[in-house]
């Protein structure tokens, strides 16, 4: 038995319906644009139960983030979470973009400290009349409006903590300030994720974490990315795309498929929901859902 038939029949057979989210970044231009939305129209069938929309370094792309959420609200069936930082900006600058996606109709946020204006690594600067951390902006989100909040994990322990304690007990602190879920970084060993929530059960919490699921087809691309993030590449995974640079085709379906048993293995561990990093491409993430058993439902107009 082949391993698509293995993964195809794994699904059929399972009566519980996996519930996704997905992830999408505001376009540079007008050809990444199109690109966008055309994923989103090919991925809004499938019912997610909320798509975020990202935010760029120091708030790099406030207004684009801004624009994109709220062409959601208005022309999409869909529930837009919108990423917010508190980095280069006053209190009084956030608590403006939150006002202003209350009215717009946004009731989800994805809340993050946020990387500074000079990227991952370098260090994190508070601005003088700013939020110190995202357990700050989680409280404020909460004082401002009734929203639904979710916050980053880190199953692979975040790249400038001391320790996974030091994780969980900041995770703690997010969720008393009035946040609902973790949305975990990616990762590529299921280990890595259910070795995670262990750690979380043992500490008392039992808040839902959303494993992050990226399909990505260029791993020297993503060993940059990873490596910021403290997100580990197993060998094998090295190794199934060695030889592969210039073939495009067989990088996709390696892909597809890997992706696909790293969603059944934590499926057949409990886990129902996931969270996948388009990267503004439908195609990967809808082939990877189908395999799962997500199916596509009669679209609003």
């Amino acid at each position: 038995m082949s391993v698509a038939h293995d993964l195809i029949a794994s699904a059929a057979e399972r009566s519980r319906r996996p519930r996704v989210s997905f992830e999408f970044f505001p376009p540079k231009s007008e050809n990444l644009e199109n690109q966008l939305w055309e994923s989103i129209r090919k991925l809004e069938p499938l019912a997610p139960s909320f798509v975020s929309v990202t935010y760029g370094a120091g708030g790099s792309t406030r207004d684009r983030t801004h624009k994109t959420v709220a062409r959601i609200v208005t022309d999409t069936t869909l529930n837009p979470a919108a990423h917010l930082t508190c980095v280069a900006a006053s209190k009084a600058e956030v608590d403006g973009v939150l006002r202003d996606y209350w009215r717009a109709g946004v009731r989800r946020l994805v809340a993050l400290r946020g990387d500074p204006p000079g990227g991952v690594g370098m260090p994190y600067l508070q601005h003088p009349n700013g939020y110190a951390s995202a357990v700050e902006l989680v409280e404020s989100a909460a004082r401002i409006g009734g929203f639904d909040i979710s916050v980053s994990v880190h199953p692979e322990k975040h790249p400038s903590s001391p320790s996974f304690e030091h994780d969980i007990d900041n995770f703690k602190r997010k969720l008393a300030a009035g946040a609902t879920r973790g949305i975990s970084q990616f990762f590529f060993d299921e280990t890595a994720f259910l070795k995670f929530r262990d750690r979380l059960a043992r500490a008392g919490v039992y808040a839902p974490i959303l494993p992050g699921i990226m399909p990505v087809t260029n791993v020297k691309g993503l060993k940059k990315m990873a490596d910021a993030c403290g997100a580990a590449l197993p060998r094998w995974m090295i190794q199934l795309f060695e030889g592969l640079d210039d073939d495009p085709e067989t990088r996709r379906l390696v892909t597809a498929v890997t992706t696909a048993q790293l969603c059944a293995r934590l499926q057949a561990e409990g886990i129902d929901d996931f969270h996948f990093y388009t990267l503004n491409r439908a195609d990967l993430t809808l082939a990877i859902c189908r395999i799962l058993g997500v199916r596509t439902q009669e679209a609003k107009s």
